[in-house]
């Protein structure tokens, strides 16, 4: 009876327990929904995955369990499945790791691992190896540090355009401002003012010709006593950047340069210049006139009442006096802070032929000129007023035309000017007389060398002998020649 009461007492505490387990269940699906479907729906989840893990198992190699881990998983199946219900994010987890850490058993594929280790390195060591080479170097980085000599570049040149148009332009009205100044004047003492000498007819055109962006040329003709005056509007060069900063370093000054031709009868034979110290010695230097005529040191011009910055070259006394009279030596004194240099001569060729050049064989030809330098004020900061303040200095160059044109040396003087010509010539010849000789000699030599071929070329041995022997007696007749003059030479001496 006691063994039946004990066996009881389970019994109903098992009958007591059954309604609450089974009221918890109905609680969990209190939605009405049904147990058959939860099972069919929720459950289909794990169905899908047994079939993926199914058909990698056929494709990958089997994953090495432990032996310690399978009996817990026969003992504890229920329980894994419990906490499959409770976190399904859980097991797919778990499932996804033990893939990753088993894809392959590692006593049937021995070495696998160590197989795999160096790729993955590989990987990684070509992976931070295109980085580094995708990364910019600094010098190609987009920032300002890097665009230093482009920014330099592109500001010197445009530095350099604005110089040179601004450069340009203050030339330009320079000219016009001095053209516009003195064109009444040249239009009424030339028939022609601007001719630029590209139509066969002579044309007035009225108007400077440029020759480039700093020189301006103006010719005018038709006046009595000359064949031409040549003017030349030396400016600086404003439009280049670099000669503007050469002058600030070595100042210049813009200038204006004349040049008379005279005709042959209108110009008495004498050489004469006068203008500054410096330009003096320098002309006499480089002019062939004046180093020739001219000898002298410059001498002072104060018996003239000339300021002491000027001097004076003069082939003789007489032409001095003859040039510098009141008028003359008023403009002179007047604006000697604008003259540079006057230079009057009858045998004006130009500047000395350098030795490198050779000499030449005959005498350079030789124009009456008359040549004018003068200075524009400014020291470069030229003004349109400062060049219209040379317009008194082109009245001086009207004034020296008409004055040498009657300037005449007397007969003491006329001699001693023919003396020095003769002179010069002599000097001369003797100085070209050994290059004449050998120019000669070289003439000679190849006249010889022509008959000799040319006796060589014929075809008819008689002829090429007759031809030798009229060449003998040719060359023996110059040798009697020669002889019979050295005897002639000796008995004049005897």
């Amino acid at each position: 009876m006691r063994s039946a009461r004990f066996l009881l007492i389970p019994v109903l505490l098992l009958f007591l327990a059954f309604p609450v387990a089974r009221g918890r269940y109905n609680d969990d699906f209190d939605d009405g929904e049904d147990l058959a479907d939860f099972d069919d729906n929720d459950f289909a989840e794990f169905e899908d995955m047994n079939d993926d893990q199914a058909a990698e198992a056929e494709t990958a190699p089997p994953p090495r369990a432990s032996q310690s881990s399978q009996p817990e998983e026969d003992e504890d199946e229920d329980e894994a499945t419990v906490e499959l219900e409770d976190g399904q994010d859980g097991f797919e987890d778990s499932e996804t790791q033990d893939q990753d850490n088993y894809k392959y058993d590692q006593e049937e594929f021995e070495g696998m691992g160590d197989m795999e280790k160096p790729g993955h390195i590989k990987d990684t060591l070509i992976i931070h190896t295109l980085a580094a080479s995708l990364q910019v170097p600094p010098h190609l980085q987009n920032s300002w540090e890097s665009y230093y000599m482009e920014i330099l570049m592109v500001t010197g040149l445009l530095a350099y355009i604005m110089n040179y148009i601004i450069g340009k332009n203050k030339n330009s009205r320079l000219a016009q401002s001095w053209f516009s100044s003195h064109r009444e004047l040249l239009e009424s003492n030339f028939a022609l003012v601007g001719d630029d000498g590209t139509s066969k007819e002579a044309v007035s055109t009225g108007k400077l010709n440029q020759e480039n962006e700093h020189i301006y040329n103006l010719w005018c003709s038709g006046r009595v006593c000359c064949e031409g005056m040549l003017i030349q509007l030396k400016f600086l060069k404003r439009q280049d950047l670099l000669n503007v900063l050469a002058r600030m370093m070595r100042p210049a000054c813009d200038q204006v340069q004349i040049k008379v031709t005279l005709n042959e009868e209108d110009m008495d034979t004498f050489v004469f210049a006068i203008g500054t110290k410096k330009a003096m010695a320098r002309l006499q230097k480089e002019m062939q006139d004046l180093s020739e005529f001219c000898g002298d040191k410059p001498k002072s011009g104060a018996k003239y009442g000339l300021p002491d910055s000027l001097a004076i070259l003069s082939e003789m006394g007489e032409v001095t006096d003859g040039v510098m009279d009141n008028k003359m030596a008023h403009y002179v004194t007047n604006h000697a802070d604008k003259i540079e240099s006057i230079h009057f001569s009858d045998q004006f060729s130009g500047p000395k032929v350098m030795q490198e050049e050779g000499q030449p064989l005959k005498l350079p030809e030789t124009k009456k000129t008359l040549l004018f330098t003068f200075n524009v004020p400014g020291m470069g900061n030229t003004s349109p007023k400062d060049m219209d303040s040379l317009l008194p200095l082109m009245n001086m160059v009207i004034y020296s035309i008409d004055k040498v044109k009657k300037l005449r040396l007397n007969r003491e003087g006329k001699q001693k000017a023919d003396r020095n010509r003769a002179r010069v010539e002599e000097n001369f010849l003797k100085q070209t007389h050994a290059q004449r000789q050998e120019a000669a000699q070289t003439r000679r030599e190849e006249k010889k060398r022509a008959e000799k071929e040319r006796i060589m070329n014929e075809e008819d041995p008689e002829r090429q002998r007759r031809l030798e022997e009229a060449a003998q007696r040719r060359e023996q007749k110059k040798i009697e020649k020669k002889q019979m003059k050295m005897k002639q030479i000796k008995v004049k001496a005897m």
